[in-house]
């Protein structure tokens, strides 16, 4: 698809071919009635599609976001117009202080966290290792995974039986693209830090998982990779195009409805038929 290239990390408004976050589609049940959830990188994308999601299943939703005003305010509108509470929390979640700040707001506003979906993250490309500065490899480990610790590290006390865990993983953690190796990496971290917590905080009732998207069309994409490669984009999977963010959604509301009391530890695929482990 034919998109102009944007600045990192992009902007919704930018894009021409717009993503669906299920803005129209979406129709919730009643799922996460009364519950209170964080979606990181809440702006656009996965992230969006999410707390549209959330709402509509009844639940109030902090977006955490990190300059993107416009859009955010934007999901903002989608979760009010539900009648559900939306807080707008901006900054840089490779910032310890941001992180605490983050779960400090969901405390104050909503007097309680239900579900903490961390979504945010950071990719760049490059053709060679070379072209990998060593600040761009610690950026992104500090948004992707450091951040994923500080979050879930300050959330704890405010978490309890029935709560739940859901971070954002990717295809690449089982197949690694090599032009994507910093994302890639974090992306398999995030996958055994999903393993190792759910085994951690189990005895606690509180439920960690994941979800590995596969090519999922949102402003990362324009703003991070060349033009050939945005052209064919999600291609070269069995569908034959990329997902859109309304069709990863609905596994986040599983992992967080109680619905899903039994799934912990899981790493879920939506990849448009690509196998993982």
């Amino acid at each position: 698809m034919a998109e102009p290239q944007q600045q990192p990390p992009g902007t919704l408004g930018a894009m021409v071919t717009k993503p669906d976050h299920g803005e129209e589609s979406y129709r919730g049940c009643g799922r996460l009635n009364g519950k209170a959830a964080v979606v990181t990188g809440g702006d656009s994308g996965i992230g969006r599609a999410v707390a549209i999601a959330f709402a509509r299943e009844g639940a109030d939703v902090l977006i955490a976001y990190l300059g993107e005003h416009d859009d955010a305010r934007d999901t903002a509108k989608y979760v009010q117009a539900e009648g559900r509470r939306a807080v707008l929390v901006p900054g840089d979640l490779a910032d310890r202080a941001t992180c605490e700040a983050v779960v400090r707001a969901a405390v104050q506003e909503f007097g309680r966290i239900d579900v903490l979906v961390n979504n945010a993250a950071f990719q760049m490309t490059h053709e060679t290792l070379e072209e990998i500065s060593d600040e761009e490899w610690t950026r992104t480990f500090e948004v992707n995974i450091h951040a994923m610790f500080r979050l879930v590290k300050a959330a704890l006390p405010h978490l309890g039986p029935g709560c739940s865990i859901i971070n954002t993983s990717s295809v690449n953690y089982d197949q690694p693209k090599p032009t994507l190796l910093p994302y890639a990496t974090t992306k398999g971290a995030i996958a055994n830090f999903t393993a190792g917590l759910a085994q951690m905080l189990g005895p606690r009732g509180i439920r960690v998982n994941a979800v590995a998207p596969g090519p999922i069309w949102t402003p990362l994409i324009p703003s991070t990779m060349p033009p050939e490669q945005v052209a064919e984009f999600g291609r070269n999977t069995p569908l034959g195009r990329p997902g859109q963010p309304a069709e990863v959604a609905p596994v986040y509301v599983l992992l967080a409805a109680d619905e899903g009391s039994y799934i912990s530890g899981a790493v879920v695929p939506v990849t448009g038929g690509k196998p993982v482990l």
